[in-house]
């Protein structure tokens, strides 16, 4: 039963890329722009929950839901003085304000709270874990819920998208910007809901990540947010269900690659892997290839 354990271990690990990954897919889609200060969110929303459990005696849910909502403000914040006064400049710009928002959130976060690991109270925290045949496989609480959850939010984002009025509204300006604007869409307040879904979701995959892997630090975000912008890009980014695809992919290689082949090479193999394929398929498993008239 060991490789049901790392199969199911790979996939819930991988949803958490994916929920990280929807956000970083999500922004790139509509504005274009890669926050790479994203994977720092997913640290604020673990630092936002452990305080309303920790000293504030909140529930689980109820820390998980201000804990959303200070990441969705956070991400409105974000892109109003950070990313939209660049927008229209060049790549390079925005990629060194992305660094520099991410650098700040990290040691804002090492003044408030300091360098020493915290201990993340698991959201599941009294649910028993359940075992089959004979013990041998064993399905933690935080691996079903985070599944179920990854689930979840990548159908309800899809219809978001497809079916609301404000979907519609984000799908137009990921299409064609300048258009959109002249059809009379607020494209400011599209790219603001865009960054405050992907921030919300961030929110929610720190503390799923944090329950599972119970250590919290100021630099929690940011090899999880490396590796959910590679599955991203692994699966298309601006692709919805590639984002969930990718990441998926991307957790099962990495506990498999720790279970049989080395724990210290797991992450040089998910990289690997992510160059292997874009050699093959540079636009990723769900991309499309765009031409541009010039």
């Amino acid at each position: 039963m060991g490789f049901i354990n790392s199969l199911i271990s790979g996939l819930s690990l991988g949803s958490v890329y994916a929920i990280i990954a929807l956000g970083y897919t999500m922004v790139y889609g509509i504005s274009k722009m890669l926050n790479f200060a994203h994977g720092d969110v997913i640290m604020v929303g673990g630092y936002i929950s452990f305080c309303m459990t920790m000293y504030i005696g909140m529930p689980g849910w109820a820390a998980l839901l201000v804990a959303m909502a200070v990441c969705t403000l956070l991400g409105i914040l974000i892109e109003r003085l950070a990313y939209r006064p660049l927008r229209g400049t060049g790549s390079l710009a925005v990629l060194i304000t992305a660094i520099g928002v991410s650098y700040f959130l990290q040691n804002t976060a090492l003044l408030i709270w300091g360098a020493n690991p915290r201990v993340f109270t698991s959201l599941f925290k009294g649910i028993s874990t359940m075992h089959a045949a004979d013990g041998k496989l064993t399905i933690t609480p935080e691996s079903l819920f985070t599944i179920v959850a990854c689930v979840i939010i990548m159908i309800a984002l899809t219809l978001f998208v497809n079916k609301t009025k404000a979907g519609k509204a984000m799908r137009a300006v990921s299409e064609d910007n300048g258009a959109a604007q002249l059809m009379g869409i607020n494209v400011n307040q599209s790219i603001s809901l865009t960054f405050a879904i992907g921030s919300g979701l961030a929110a929610v995959a720190g503390v799923l990540m944090c329950s599972a892997y119970p250590v919290l630090m100021p630099t929690t975000g940011a090899m999880p947010g490396i590796k959910a912008f590679t599955a991203a890009v692994f699966g298309g980014i601006g692709s919805i269900p590639g984002a969930m695809v990718g990441g998926l992919i991307l957790g099962v290689i990495e506990i498999f690659a720790r279970a049989y082949i080395s724990t210290e090479l797991s992450d040089a193999i998910v990289f690997a892997c992510l160059i292997i394929v874009l050699l093959v398929k540079p636009t990723g498993l769900f991309g499309k290839k765009i031409s541009e008239k010039v």
